[in-house]
């Protein structure tokens, strides 16, 4: 069963040699990826509130993954004033080592979770994938303190 870190980082400068790192432990390039708040945002009608749906969706799909609506928030408000998500997914060990390179290299928050890949809005490194569907959710692990969080499926 896949698992999935997530850190943020409050200086988007340093993600990519997060990114870089997190690769060189063997993940597949498709398999890390990165989200910043888009700079613009397209109107698509009348009713369009497109920032409004980027923080719905990504809100959703950080829940779906295990996140509580309370971290859901601090992820998407991280966003709001600049920071970065890395996403990083792949066999336990692995998701291990993703998160201590991502709290090495200052992740404030960080989450592990097991199951399907999230699908999120926006992604800013990925490469085209196939949708996955699951329905089976079996936690979270929690670690204590700052950092990255792993979530479990």
């Amino acid at each position: 069963m896949p698992k999935t870190a997530v850190g943020l980082f409050e200086k988007p400068d340093v993600v990519n040699q997060v990114v870089v790192e997190i690769e060189n432990l063997g993940f597949p390039r498709k398999e890390v990826r990165t989200l910043e708040e888009p700079a613009t945002f397209d109107i698509t009608g009348v009713t369009s509130f497109p920032r409004l749906d980027f923080e719905v969706d990504l809100m959703r799909e950080l829940t779906r993954i295990g996140a509580t609506k309370a971290e859901a928030e601090a992820y998407v408000g991280g966003l709001r004033r600049g920071g970065a998500l890395v996403f990083a997914t792949g066999l336990d060990d692995k998701v291990d080592a993703a998160a201590g390179v991502m709290s090495r290299h200052g992740a404030i928050e960080v989450e592990t979770a097991s199951g399907p890949e999230p699908q999120l809005p926006r992604v800013t490194r990925a490469r085209p994938t196939t949708k996955r569907h699951s329905q089976v959710m079996t936690g979270r692990l929690r670690e204590t303190g700052g950092g990255p969080r792993l979530f479990v499926w």
